[in-house]
């Protein structure tokens, strides 16, 4: 696991709370790597191909995955 912390790890500028409940991400051997700020090195790594962080921060882009009214997606 050390080889992971060593990685550089970024936040989003839009990181509420202190930083403290938001996703790092990171990249490591052609992989997206993503965890969970509060669990940094204890908790589950996710691992996305570039082709799935392209397509995932498309749809972000695009607002496939925006909250309706009623905070659930459309």
């Amino acid at each position: 696991m050390e080889h992971i912390d060593n990685l550089g790890w970024r936040k989003s500028s839009f990181s509420g709370n202190g930083g403290a409940s938001c996703v790092e991400v990171a990249g490591d051997d052609g992989m997206i790597l993503v965890r969970d700020t509060k669990d940094r090195g204890h908790g589950p790594v996710q691992r996305f191909t570039r082709a799935e962080w392209s397509a995932f921060v498309a749809g972000v882009r695009n607002g496939e995955f925006d909250l309706n009214a009623g905070a659930r997606l459309p």
